[in-house]
């Protein structure tokens, strides 16, 4: 499976914070933006990602992650010119995704829990015949993609910002997809409002009888960092989590549990910047 980070938003709701630096390498208490969408793929199990950016920022990217080699894994880089939607960067990433499955996730999107990688890593082995997404419970859906399901798990509706939700379940960014959403993205035509649609492409999925849902449960934590309000939140949400002495998002330490690089390899990261608390936290690893 390959894996895509759609990063290439202007971050427009966030001037003129993101005027300088484009929103995913904005900070999120102690680390960019970018981290946490990355942590989430590699916790997956995923090794070759393609990070989607916006023009002009190619170097900021490669001068923070380089090819991915240090923490084991690889990175490329492709630009969005002109922003035609979600479902876009699964036509950028033709080529990247070949012959393979996909795990699509948006950069301003924060997940995390307890053995998050077990529930990835098990949404990875079956996405191979069909689509997954993700329901996350909200008391007030209405703001959101709403999904239904059936009682087993299969997707039966979604619908965008309803007046009557049919669920408490909303839609975050992050979808698994097979190999057929290549020839579903390629055949989809633009909204309303000019844009080829995620839902669109999770809709085709539903019709074919290959959409499930994953529901998140209790105990998990999803941000979504597009306003200034919600980058606060989120890193306040970061930081009190991290009181605890377990850091989110920290791609080294995610490297090493996963088997991509060795404990040595953590601490020589760690001492390049051990001046700083990630640093530190990087050398206490054991």
């Amino acid at each position: 499976m390959k894996g895509i980070i759609l990063a290439a938003g202007k971050g427009t709701r966030l001037y003129p914070m993101t005027k300088p630096v484009c929103k995913p390498l904005v900070p999120v208490y102690d680390k960019p933006l970018v981290y946490y969408p990355l942590a989430t793929l590699m916790q997956a199990g995923i090794k070759e990602i393609m990070i989607i950016i916006p023009p002009g920022e190619e170097e900021s990217f490669k001068n923070l992650l380089g090819d991915g080699s240090h923490i084991g894994i690889h990175i490329e880089y492709a630009v969005q010119h002109v922003a035609r939607g979600i479902a876009d960067a699964l036509l950028i990433g033709k080529e990247f995704i070949g012959k393979d499955s996909v795990c699509l996730i948006l950069g301003d999107n924060i997940f995390h829990r307890p053995n998050m990688d077990k529930m990835l890593t098990k949404a990875n082995s079956i996405a191979d015949t069909g689509a997954i997404v993700f329901g996350y419970k909200v008391a007030d859906p209405r703001p959101f993609g709403v999904v239904e399901f059936d009682d087993d798990w299969n997707v039966v509706s979604i619908e965008e910002k309803p007046k009557i939700p049919k669920s408490n379940y909303i839609i975050p960014g992050l979808y698994f997809y097979d190999n057929q959403v290549i020839e579903i993205a390629e055949n989809l035509k633009p909204s309303a409002r000019g844009e080829l649609e995620i839902t669109d492409v999770n809709l085709e999925y539903m019709r074919r009888g290959q959409l499930k849902v994953f529901p998140l449960k209790r105990g998990l934590t999803w941000l979504d960092a597009g306003t200034a309000d919600s980058v606060l939140e989120a890193a306040m949400a970061v930081k009190s989590y991290q009181l605890s002495g377990y850091n989110i998002g920290c791609i080294e330490e995610i490297a090493w549990k996963m088997g991509f690089i060795t404990l040595e390899d953590v601490r020589k990261i760690g001492k390049s910047m051990e001046k700083t608390n990630y640093g530190q936290y990087l050398l206490e690893i054991e």
